[in-house]
């Protein structure tokens, strides 16, 4: 049954070359790449044709100008397989797409092929269902992915308009509060809320039953182990960068930020699990995990008291009354809370260089209340003594 289905896709391959060789080179369509991407996706589930894959990143590297044939290749050939093999090198090799990062990559949206409901046509649905679920949760990730990108890429052309129309205003300063500010806070914060939803989506994928654990599924893990830690550290680097700026945000920012540092710490927990598995089934890139560095209790508290508005800062700028004590050689300054009056330099007797202060309080005000005359007193007339 093995060696049949082996000669059926060996058969399969040499159709759908002959068939790429005949198509017209056009503005979506390369001879040559769709030659390369079919070699790249083969019908082989042991071996993964690693010279094509090469082929076909160097040829994105050397001009964006190929992405829109590689796209077409990509899709043409994963909307007419209904092989898990080819599906899931198809997969792997817009994974590696993505990991080129050029900047063309981010005009993609959403991916021109759909997998979400993939099942196989040739294997039992009884043995097979694990490995059609595997590639479900990794379609949905690479096509949530690339429709983050383009989202950001608006937002980014957005922010940009947005500047120029302030510049053409002569409000120049006002542009770069409102970049630099709290929108930007915002900003950041909205990023690590996306990149929180993509590290659950990547936990999704893995093996839910061992015959789904083959050689092309743990080298697809080897691929999602990677990118795990590309979005895991970029969360880490943002929470810390949020932590050190957050004493100036406002409520809004801070509840934002306490909702994430919350998530990160259930989702410390759900990627020690993750890691404890990879490594169980033999994924080679899980063997060293970088170590999951939990939320400290003392941050979540201060998150919590600038939203309910209470901090230390606020407790240390009440209004204290400075009392002066002089000694011998130096002289100095504590502050002291205290419901006493305060005592001024009048109400002080000094002595020796020892400040002794009265025994009653004068009230400064009632003093001088004193000295007014109860009755009116006429006024001399000043132009008749002239």
């Amino acid at each position: 049954m093995r060696l049949w289905r082996k000669a059926s896709g060996i058969l399969k391959d040499q159709n759908s070359l002959w068939l790429a060789s005949l198509s017209r080179r056009t503005s979506f369509r390369n001879p040559e790449m769709e030659a390369a991407v079919i070699k790249a996706t083969s019908h082989d589930e042991f071996t993964i044709d690693m010279k094509n894959v090469d082929r076909v990143c160097k040829w994105l590297r050397l001009s964006p100008s190929h992405l829109k044939s590689l796209i077409w290749s990509i899709s043409l050939r994963m909307e007419k397989t209904r092989s898990w093999v080819v599906a899931i090198k198809g997969l792997m090799l817009m994974h590696g797409v993505y990991s080129s990062k050029i900047p063309a990559i981010q005009r993609i949206g959403r991916l021109p092929f759909d997998l979400s409901n993939f099942k196989d046509g040739h294997l039992d649905p009884s043995k097979i269902w694990g490995i059609n679920v595997f590639i479900h949760a990794y379609f949905t990730y690479l096509d949530q992915k690339s429709s983050l990108l383009f989202m950001n890429l608006q937002e980014r052309r957005n922010l940009q308009n947005l500047e120029r129309i302030n510049n053409d205003n002569n409000n120049n300063n006002y542009s770069v509060a409102f970049v630099e500010g709290r929108y930007s806070m915002i900003q950041d914060l909205v990023l690590l809320q996306k990149l929180q939803f993509l590290l659950d989506m990547l936990l999704e994928i893995k093996p839910l039953c061992y015959t789904a654990v083959v050689p092309l599924i743990l080298e697809a893990m080897d691929c999602v182990m990677i990118e795990v830690f590309d979005v895991y550290s970029r969360i880490c680097n943002g929470i810390a960068r949020i932590m050190l700026r957050i004493y100036s945000a406002g409520k809004v920012e801070a509840s934002m930020a306490l909702r994430i540092v919350q998530k990160a710490t259930i989702q410390g927990e759900e990627l020690s699990f993750y890691f404890k598995l990879c490594r169980r089934i033999g994924v080679k890139n899980a063997i060293e995990c970088p170590r999951i560095e939990q939320i400290r209790d003392e941050d979540i508290k201060e998150l919590e008291e600038i939203i309910n508005g209470v901090s230390e800062k606020d407790v240390q700028m009440c209004k204290d009354i400075v009392v002066c004590e002089k000694t011998s050689h130096q002289t100095k300054l504590r502050t002291v809370i205290t419901d006493d009056w305060e005592k001024f330099d009048e109400d002080l007797m000094q002595n020796d260089e020892v400040i002794k202060v009265a025994p009653r309080a004068i009230n400064p005000f009632e003093t001088c209340t004193n000295n007014v005359p109860s009755k009116p007193q006429e006024l001399p007339d000043l132009i008749s003594f002239l």
